[in-house]
């Protein structure tokens, strides 16, 4: 809360909210260009970052750390069964796990789904991943600053809490996933589609209700 007594500048005001956009971009970007960097080895968060997330999140903390460990099991084993040959993301939320990517063929792509059901704690798979070649690099550089921008968006328009979503681009299609209202919902879906070079938006969303919502969002509840 401001305690400062003179009338604020709206230039400076301005300015400030261009700075801390600028900042936000620059960290979302720095932290999803990571696994291009890293040849596609998810990232487990550590450390005070860690810590923040999982208190801003809807997920229980052992859930979330759950999700990580889901994440890198499925693809450490998806790269020990195809190697190179299938460009494969995956991304676990509340357990259940969304691939994204591309397969050379029909074969491989049904496969993932048993790769995916073969690791502990999985609740469910959503597989939206394509038959064809391996994405270009610049592809994938796109889709990650489209999320950057989807998730500046989210906090710039200030319509629900942008640690609830989850974004997830694949060719210009946005997956939006959380534990979210269908009001939440909405309101992401409408920021996401809005968001420049976005061909798609795809929900896959948990739905819960506004009690529930105000439930998990309490800092001082029993959950954690």
């Amino acid at each position: 809360m401001n305690t400062l007594r003179h009338t604020p500048n709206p230039a400076d005001h301005v300015e400030t909210r261009l700075k801390s956009r600028r900042a936000l971009l620059l960290g979302l970007g720095s932290a999803t260009l990571l696994p291009l960097l890293q040849g596609c080895f998810p990232v487990v968060a550590t450390g005070v970052g860690a810590g923040a997330a999982m208190v801003s999140d809807r997920r229980t903390s052992g859930t979330y750390v759950e999700d990580e460990g889901i994440e890198w099991k499925v693809s450490s084993r998806i790269r020990e069964r195809f190697g190179n040959s299938a460009h494969i993301n995956v991304t676990s939320y509340n357990r259940n796990v969304l691939l994204t990517g591309e397969a050379p063929n029909e074969t491989v792509r049904a496969e993932l789904d048993a790769i995916v059901a073969g690791v502990e704690h999985v609740r469910g798979v959503i597989n939206e991943v394509v038959v064809g070649p391996n994405s270009a690099l610049t592809a994938r550089a796109n889709d990650t600053l489209i999320t950057s921008n989807v998730k500046a968006r989210f906090v710039d328009a200030q319509r629900f809490s942008a640690h609830s979503v989850k974004v997830v681009t694949e060719a210009n299609v946005v997956f939006l996933m959380g534990i979210v209202t269908r009001a939440e919902a909405d309101a992401a879906a409408e920021v996401a589609r809005t968001s420049q070079g976005v061909r798609k938006v795809v929900r896959v969303f948990e739905y819960i209700s506004d009690e529930e919502a105000r439930r998990l969002d309490n800092p001082t509840g029993a959950r954690r």
